[in-house]
């Protein structure tokens, strides 16, 4: 009974965690990709993210459309979900240094996996409701098309169907693959 409750506690660890990095990546990409701050769905992720990023946001400015502070917010947070994971599950802690470039790496493919399910929501919405106006289909396609936009060039749509999702989430998946994150940190 005891490696359940230990397998439960990590499951909602890594969840909430996990759940809570994808929010603080949103406010830095949408930020990134100027997409809409009045939409309500931005408006949401401003309002979650900015009782950890307000202290932060007032020391370090921004570098052109990015947020400076929000990206370090999520490198502070990915590092202590690193520690927090081996600190309460593994024999074996890891010193701050190699927590650091874990949490880089697990940045790395929590960004690649954040981009494969966007990319993968938009497409559904785009074939159950084209012409739809959804505040979260805007925010979708402000997120995703930098990535698309030059896949569609190369790319051109075939008998009318746009194939370009399917080809970047299977080189975001690949990417994902590619990077060392330990089997331990690799949940999405």
């Amino acid at each position: 009974m005891g490696a359940n409750v230990n397998n439960a506690m990590l499951l909602l660890v890594n969840i909430l965690f996990e759940l809570y990095l994808w929010v603080l990546l949103l406010r830095v990409l949408l930020q990134w990709c100027k997409a809409d701050f009045f939409n309500p769905f931005s408006q949401f992720i401003w309002r979650v993210t900015q009782p950890l990023a307000a202290p932060l946001t007032r020391l370090i400015p921004r570098w052109r459309q990015l947020d400076v502070a929000g990206l370090v917010i999520c490198v502070m947070f990915a590092w202590l979900y690193v520690v927090t994971i081996y600190g309460l599950f593994f024999p074996r802690p890891v010193d701050p240094l190699t927590a650091f470039g874990y949490a880089s790496l697990k940045l790395i493919t929590h960004t690649l996996s954040l981009f494969t399910l966007s990319i993968f929501i938009q497409a559904l919405l785009s074939w159950f409701g084209p012409g739809v106006n959804n505040p979260a289909a805007s925010v979708l396609w402000s997120i995703n098309e930098p990535l698309l936009r030059p896949v569609r060039r190369l790319i051109p749509p075939i008998g009318g169907l746009d194939l370009t999702p399917l080809f970047v989430i299977i080189a975001l998946q690949v990417v994902n693959q590619i990077v060392p994150l330990p089997f331990e940190l690799r949940r999405i």
